[in-house]
């Protein structure tokens, strides 16, 4: 379950790291570390918080999953696509690779056996925390930091999970209907324009 949700999040966030690649007009060395730290970024930080070896680091399988998802997006010239981030296809892709990174990143914490703060701060650092590294790289506010309802999403479906397993109720089926619930809010939160309140 933990890595299928990571495939799932990787090939997603790979194609959200291109995107944003090309709207920042990076070079072939620039938009492969968008794509590389986008996919990876927030898994790597999640593992070193409780002090596991990276999963990018330990299986061969994410990189060349990266690695044929740039082939395929260079190939179908989607780099030459305008304003592609405001397309149905990046806001997709994008929200598959929140949710199923939010439920790697809560599914380690339980693992782990953190409290319910851990819980949170761990599928909230596995969604966003590649992202994060990206944008400051290419000097950009974070994009979740101006995104309205972007990171409550993982914290939603942070909360969810831990709720689940205090019932002992973690399983494929409750993880597939968690998956979908939060896909489909983070689509709603999206074209309703949901926000967090101002300061």
């Amino acid at each position: 379950m933990f890595e299928v949700a990571e495939y799932i999040g990787t090939i997603a966030f790979a194609m959200s790291g291109f995107f944003v690649a090309v709207r920042s007009r990076l070079d072939f060395l620039g938009t492969l570390i968008s794509v590389f730290l986008t996919a990876f970024g927030g898994g790597i930080i999640r593992d070193v918080m409780v002090d596991r070896t990276p999963f990018a680091f330990s299986y061969d399988m994410p990189a060349i999953i990266v690695t044929i998802m740039m082939f395929v997006l260079i190939l179908f010239k989607f780099h030459k696509r305008q304003n592609v981030e405001n397309k149905a296809f990046f806001i997709l892709s994008d929200s598959i690779g929140l949710v199923s990174f939010s439920i790697t990143g809560a599914l380690i914490a339980l693992e782990s056996g953190l409290n319910f703060t851990g819980v949170l701060a761990l599928s909230f650092m596995t969604a966003v925390g590649g992202g994060i590294t990206r944008d400051i790289i290419i000097n950009e506010v974070p994009f979740v930091f101006k995104a309205g309802f972007y990171g409550t999403v993982a914290l939603i479906i942070g909360a969810m999970l831990f709720m689940l397993n205090v019932f002992d109720l973690v399983d494929f089926y409750t993880t597939v209907t968690v998956f979908v619930f939060g896909v489909t809010l983070r689509l709603v939160a999206y074209y309703k324009k949901w926000s967090v309140p101002l300061i």
